[in-house]
């Protein structure tokens, strides 16, 4: 999906806390921090879970006993999605959004969104799937919780009318708020891509970019992280995103690393070439040698710069008969 450069997903998921204001903040931010899309969640609590549903274990950081009650506190109206998109189209960063069910998908739609998120939790929603292959241009897929069967499920169904593999790109992530390094398991994003032959990336729920600059370096072409305002926010997702200042500074770190991994030739670059000959060594008399006198390790040695018989010639040397007299450091 993504060939060109690492692009960079600044999640801002429910870290609007509900506010308008806030979400726009965030999106002025994202564009800051040289992001290349900033992404929201659309959803509607009584379409998402049940009044009973208990909160999990990072959810608790909240005023709400049930999930639907801290979802539907983090509702996005209609009208506000538009207007966020307006505004970031006017920020000149793309906007993206997660779809959590099918009218919510078609909403998307009908906004005029071309990519869309599949969150971790609706990898096996085959209504959403089937939708979303009918309607979508291009596919992101989070496969936090899954198995690689179960990825294989979603590709199956996501494949099923006009979309391809090409437009599809799988994250790999896990799903913990935050993640713990024990449980990131990187590797596992080389086995998706390997397996299924398809475009892989990272959602990143750590509290470092360490592992987001390892993910890139293992093949990642996508990177999804959390960004937000202020970590102390009284919110889900906060204690597991990035302020602001540092998220800059990881958006920054992340593109370098295609410049620095290179590519797969080894070979001498322009900058080394310019030093090559000041660096490498030729063989050089050790002191005075005397036409006629046999070359040894008494009389010869290795030394900058190259321009004389390389050293790789140091066997040939040895025992031959010097044709004229050296003074010390001459080429051999």
């Amino acid at each position: 999906m993504i060939k060109d450069k690492i692009k960079i997903i600044a999640e801002v998921g429910v870290n609007h806390n509900g506010s308008l204001v806030i979400a726009k903040k965030l999106i002025d931010k994202a564009k800051k921090c040289n992001a290349d899309y900033v992404k929201f969640q659309n959803f509607k609590a009584e379409a998402l879970v049940t009044k009973t549903t208990a909160l999990l274990n990072y959810q608790k950081n909240t005023k709400n006993k049930k999930q639907y009650d801290l979802l539907k506190s983090l509702e996005i109206s209609q009208q506000n999605f538009l207007e966020l998109k307006r505004y970031a189209k006017k920020k000149k960063i793309e906007f993206l959004c997660t779809a959590f069910d099918i009218d919510g998908a078609k909403f998307l739609k009908k906004i005029g969104l071309k990519i869309f998120k599949i969150p971790s939790g609706e990898i096996n929603n085959y209504p959403l799937l089937e939708v979303l292959s009918k309607i979508s241009k291009k596919i992101i897929l989070s496969t936090g919780m899954s198995t690689l069967n179960e990825i294989k499920y979603a590709l199956k169904i996501l494949t099923k009318n006009k979309l391809k593999k090409k437009d599809i790109t799988v994250l790999h992530c896990t799903t913990q708020y935050p993640a713990s390094l024990k449980n990131v398991n990187l590797l596992a994003m080389q086995t998706i891509k390997r397996s299924l032959k398809i475009s892989v990336g990272y959602s990143d729920h750590t509290e470092t970019d360490l592992t987001s600059i390892l993910a890139v370096g293992l093949g990642a072409e996508l990177i999804e992280k959390h960004i937000t305002l202020s970590k102390k926010m009284l919110g889900p997702d906060h204690k597991a995103s990035m302020e602001v200042n540092d998220f800059k500074k990881f958006v920054k770190n992340i593109k370098q690393v295609p410049t620095i991994l290179g590519k797969a030739t080894k070979a001498p670059t322009k900058d080394e070439i310019k030093y090559k000959h000041l660096i490498r060594k030729s063989i050089v008399a050790r002191k005075a040698i005397i036409k006629g006198e046999k070359f040894s390790i008494k009389n010869i040695i290795t030394k900058r710069p190259e321009g004389g018989l390389s050293p790789t010639k140091w066997k040939k040397i040895l025992g031959n008969i010097s044709k004229k007299n050296y003074s010390i450091d001459d080429f051999i």
